[in-house]
C-alpha cells in the first residue's frame, strides 16, 4: 500500500468515515429473464476478477514499521458485501438521497475488503439503484472510473464478461516475521530517494514563492478562509443530496467566457454557497478556500487500485455578487493555483507521505484540527469526467452515475460532480448537525448556473 493510500486509513475515526460513494441507477426493464437481486449477485460474482480492490483486505505491519499490505482475502464471502434496501414511495431523487444518507452514516468493517454494494429497489419507473461504498484507501475517482469501465459494456448485447487470464485465489496472511522483514527492506529502499526529494521540494518551494510574488490573483493557502457553520466538528451521521444539471449549459458558459468546465463548476458552487450563507444570515464577505483533488496520473494511464491525487487550493469568491465577475476572478485564481502546483510538483506531497508514520495523522485529524480557530479549508469540490457513451451491464442500461468523496474534521462539506452522457450529476455530503437541509445547497447550484446562462 502506498503512503497516500495508507493516510486514508490513518485519518479514520468513529466520526470521520473515509469511504467514498459511487451511485448508479439502472433501467432493468430490458434485462433478459428479468431483474432479481439474486441475479445481480451472480453477475457481480462473475466479474470479481475484474475488480481487484473488491477481493483484497489490508493487513497492518507489526509495530507500524511500514504501510499496510494488501492480500487476497481467504475468508471472502460475497454475501457480506452485497445488501438490499427498498426505497420509500414514490422512489424519486429525494427518497433515494435519504437512503444514501443512511448508508453513508456507517463505517466499513476493517476485517474485510473495504466495500459494500447496497441494491436499492422501489425506484420510480421500475429502476434499480446501486450504492457502492468504497474506502478511499482502495481507489480514488480515477481508479473507480476505470473499475466501472472494466465491468460495464457499451452494448446491451454483451451479456457475459471476458474470462479471466487466471482465476483469482485467496492467499494466507504472511507470517509476522515476513511482514517485518519486507517492511524494513521497503523502508531502506525508500530512504535512498529522500535526498533527491528534499532538493526538488526546496527548489519547487522557491519557484512557488517567486510565482506568488508576481501573481495578480494569488490563490489562498491553507487556513486562509473564515469559519462557517459547516466548518465544525463531525458526527458519525451523514446527509446526502444530489441534483442533475445539463452539460450543454456548462459548455455554453465555458465558450462564452473562455474558461474551463472546471472553472464553471467552481463558480456555480460558489454561487450556491453565497446564497446558502446569505439565507442563513451568515457573513459572506470573505472568500472561502476550496480543495480541488487533481489526478497525478500520467496521460492515458489505466489504474484499478489506489490513489494518485493531490489537492489544488483555490478561492470560492462568495464575496462577489456579480456571477460573471465571480467566474472570471475565480478562473484567474485557479489558473495561478495550477501554475503553483506544477512548480512545486503535482506528486510532491504524494512522495512525502511515503515517509510519514501513522500516529501524526491520527493525532492531527482526531484531536488537533477540531480545536483550531480556522479550518484548514472550507470545503472540497471535485470534478470527475465520466463516460460520454451509455454503459450497460447484463443488458441493463445505466441512466445515472454519481459519486462523492468523504468530508474531514472541520471541513464538513464535499461537493462532487461526475459527468455522464449529457448530464452533470452533482452530489453533496455533510453532517445533518452542520447542514440541516443539504438540498438548500444543491438547489442553489441550479440557480447559480441559471444566472451564468442568463449572462451568456
Amino acid at each position: 500500500m502506498s503512503g497516500l493510500d495508507a493516510t486514508y486509513l490513518y485519518t479514520e475515526t468513529p466520526s470521520l468515515h473515509m469511504h467514498t460513494l459511487k451511485i448508479g441507477v439502472l433501467d432493468v426493464s430490458q434485462v433478459p429473464g428479468g431483474y432479481s437481486f439474486e441475479r445481480f449477485q451472480e453477475v457481480l460474482g462473475d466479474r470479481l476478477h475484474l475488480l481487484p480492490p473488491f477481493r483484497r483486505r489490508y493487513v497492518p505491519i507489526p509495530l507500524n514499521l511500514s504501510h499496510p499490505v494488501w492480500v487476497e482475502d481467504e475468508r471472502f464471502d460475497l454475501s457480506n458485501h452485497v445488501r438490499r434496501r427498498t426505497c420509500a414511495a414514490p422512489g424519486g431523487v429525494r427518497e433515494l438521497d435519504a437512503v444514501i444518507s443512511e448508508i453513508a452514516s456507517t463505517p466499513l468493517r476493517p476485517d474485510r475488503p473495504l466495500w459494500e454494494i447496497w441494491v436499492v429497489e422501489g425506484l420510480e419507473g421500475g429502476q434499480v439503484g446501486f450504492v457502492t461504498k468504497l474506502h478511499h484507501t482502495a481507489a480514488d475517482g480515477v481508479a473507480a472510473n476505470a473499475l466501472l469501465a472494466n465491468i460495464m459494456e457499451t452494448s446491451p448485447d454483451q451479456l457475459e464478461p471476458p474470462p479471466p487470464d487466471r482465476p483469482w485465489r485467496p492467499e494466507p496472511v504472511p507470517p509476522k516475521a515476513t511482514l517485518v522483514r519486507d517492511a524494513l527492506v521497503d523502508r531502506a529502499k525508500g530512504l535512498r530517494g529522500l535526498p533527491k526529494l528534499v532538493v526538488s521540494t526546496v527548489r519547487g518551494g522557491r519557484r512557488v514563492k517567486e510565482l506568488k510574488r508576481s501573481a495578480d490573483d494569488p490563490p489562498p493557502g491553507a487556513f486562509g478562509g473564515p469559519r462557517t457553520s459547516f466548518n465544525g466538528p463531525l458526527t458519525p451521521r451523514r446527509t446526502f443530496a444530489s441534483i442533475t444539471l445539463p452539460l450543454a449549459d456548462f459548455r455554453r458558459v465555458k465558450s462564452a467566457f473562455d474558461c474551463s468546465i472546471n472553472d464553471v463548476v467552481l463558480a456555480v458552487v460558489a454561487g450556491a454557497l453565497r446564497r446558502y450563507l446569505a439565507d442563513r444570515g451568515e457573513p459572506h464577505d470573505q472568500p472561502l478556500v476550496a480543495a480541488v483533488p487533481v489526478s497525478s496520473d500520467e496521460p492515458d494511464t489505466v489504474r484499478l487500485l489506489g490513489n494518485k491525487v493531490s489537492n489544488l487550493f483555490t478561492s470560492l469568491r462568495v464575496d462577489i455578487a456579480d456571477p460573471v465577475e465571480r467566474l472570471r476572478t475565480m478562473s484567474r485564481i485557479t489558473s495561478t493555483a495550477k501554475e503553483l502546483q506544477n512548480a512545486l510538483g503535482v506528486d510532491t506531497m504524494e512522495q512525502w507521505v511515503e515517509y510519514a508514520p501513522p500516529q501524526p495523522y491520527a493525532l492531527a485529524w482526531g484531536r488537533v484540527v477540531p480545536r483550531l480557530k480556522r479550518p484548514p479549508i472550507n470545503c472540497i469540490v471535485s470534478n470527475v469526467p465520466g463516460p460520454r457513451t451509455p454503459f450497460y451491464i447484463a443488458g441493463a442500461r445505466m441512466t445515472r452515475m454519481q459519486s462523492v468523496g468523504p468530508i474531514m474534521e472541520g471541513v464538513g462539506l464535499n461537493v462532487t460532480v461526475w459527468s455522464y452522457l449529457d448530464d452533470m450529476n452533482f452530489s453533496a455530503i455533510s453532517c445533518p448537525e452542520l447542514i440541516g437541509d443539504l438540498h438548500a445547497v444543491t438547489d442553489g447550484l441550479h440557480d447559480a448556473l441559471a444566472e451564468l446562462v442568463k449572462s451568456v
